[in-house]
């Protein structure tokens, strides 16, 4: 790494232990700061609902105060129970598609993140993915803690063991964990090494846990897909620099794991977001053929890659004039 990024994976890594619940309170107190926590969700009816639970027990009803405001699940068109499961939990539930109408809606989970700038008021917007299982409310605690208690950092990223196949459910006695993240190993990481290497020491550059100061993410673009992380990680670095960039540690994420073709799918709209930033220029052919085994061989399959993105937030009309419930 460059001399710079080895200083600044010692001074801005943290674990979420290093800021206990009752010092974030008082910080959280003493700024006057609100937090809002966004879980995109689309079909995650098994899990959606303990993540809400342990925010609320935790977070919000617990004695000592709120350090969640507001607690926001974006339904992205599920067919299956999720809204009805997290409204049940405690959350509020909004629909995607009745959040700035006036924009028909894309799929993608970029375009869930944006939309849901409408609908939060917290100076503090904390993503958290709506799949994960054995959820810790530390995933939410430990990165919205240097925003509270670190006046110059702006937007924060969790990192984690992502345990992956024989060892999801834990590593053998002296082994370490597998890792996941295929796509962040083969196709994030190598990009940003080469072309961002400020952003080398970044443990889960795409990992969908962060919070950010609404000030920052309303100045950002939004990938409408499966970029969003990349491209606000780098828009971030060239917004407000490295320094004002952190990363916590959270300890374990389990979650779902795609198949390949899926990652596949992913990998080339993260290439495209990252192609996009080099050159400001467009795809010639936004598709990707994969291919899959049919009764008489293989068959081709062609997908678009995501090539839409949304503007910074400040910029829409509504967002301005907004009045959230």
């Amino acid at each position: 790494m460059l001399e710079e990024v080895e200083r600044w994976f010692a001074d801005r890594s943290w674990s979420a232990a290093d800021r206990p619940l009752d010092q974030l309170l008082s910080a959280k107190r003493a700024a006057g700061a609100t937090v809002s926590v966004v879980l995109p969700a689309l079909d995650e009816e098994e899990t959606v609902g303990a993540i809400v639970e342990v925010i609320r027990r935790d977070l919000i009803d617990g004695p000592a105060g709120p350090l969640v405001d507001e607690l926001v699940v974006i339904d992205s068109g599920s067919t299956d129970r999720t809204a009805e499961v997290a409204a049940k939990a405690g959350a509020r539930v909004v629909h995607r598609d009745d959040i700035l109408p006036r924009i028909p809606a894309l799929p993608g989970k970029g375009e869930v993140l944006w939309r849901s700038l409408l609908v939060t008021s917290g100076d503090i917007v904390c993503f958290v993915d709506a799949d994960l299982r054995d959820f810790s409310s530390t995933f939410v605690s430990g990165i919205v803690g240097p925003l509270l208690t670190e006046p110059d950092v702006e937007f924060v990223k969790a990192m984690y063991d992502r345990p992956f196949g024989a060892d999801a459910d834990g590593p053998a006695p002296g082994k370490a964990p597998a890792q996941g993240g295929r796509v962040t190993e083969l196709v994030a990481r190598p990009l940003l090494n080469l072309h961002w290497p400020q952003l080398a020491g970044f443990v889960q550059p795409l990992g969908g846990e962060y919070a950010v100061r609404r000030t920052l993410l309303e100045r950002l673009p939004f990938p409408v897909g499966y970029g969003v992380e990349l491209g606000l990680l780098v828009d971030a670095l060239h917004t407000v620099g490295l320094d004002a960039l952190a990363q916590v540690d959270v300890g374990v994420r389990l979650h779902r794991h795609q198949d390949g073709r899926a990652l596949g799918r992913m990998a080339a709209a993260i290439y495209r977001t990252a192609q996009l930033r080099l050159s400001r220029g467009h795809l010639v052919r936004p598709e990707l053929t994969q291919f899959e085994r049919g009764p008489n061989g293989f068959v081709p399959r062609t997908y678009a890659v995501d090539t839409e993105e949304r503007p910074p937030m400040a910029e829409v009309k509504e967002y301005s004039g907004r009045r959230v419930a």
